[in-house]
């Protein structure tokens, strides 16, 4: 017996995987102080409570990405969250940071285009509705 798993989900199971593992493992250098972190969030005035913020809304959403009814808030979270950091490395930071070629810019779009799969899946599978909301 073959098991079958259609490639749908195992193209967003791996999107999932590299969205949070790529944040999770930016959790020990930002909770733990890092030189990079720190300067980071200090040249944006933010340090340390942007740091822990940030840190902290991350793994959240690294978490949402694998609860099935939490995925696509995880992945908005996700996206916004690399939406502040690409625009901090383009207007802020630069590209490289302390010699890192642009890894961490990398990171950020990586994430992003991720977590931006899974929000489209999500909107094509008519679990997030774009009506507008009334009371």
């Amino acid at each position: 017996m073959v098991l079958s798993i259609p490639r749908q989900k195992i193209v967003e199971l791996a999107l999932k995987v590299i969205a949070a593992g790529i944040m999770i493992q930016t959790l020990f250098f930002k909770f733990t102080g890092a030189g990079e972190s720190v300067y980071i969030f200090s040249k944006m005035g933010i340090e340390p409570f942007g740091r822990y913020a940030t840190g902290t809304a991350e793994a959240i959403a690294s978490v949402f990405l694998f609860i099935p009814r939490l995925k696509n808030i995880g992945a908005l979270i996700s996206a916004g969250m690399m939406t502040g950091a690409i625009l901090s490395h383009v207007f802020m930071l630069g590209i490289s940071i302390m010699g890192d070629h642009g890894e961490l810019f990398s990171f950020a779009l990586i994430v992003f285009l991720c977590s931006d799969y899974i929000l489209f899946k999500g909107i094509q599978r008519n679990e997030i509705t774009l009506k507008p909301l009334y009371i």
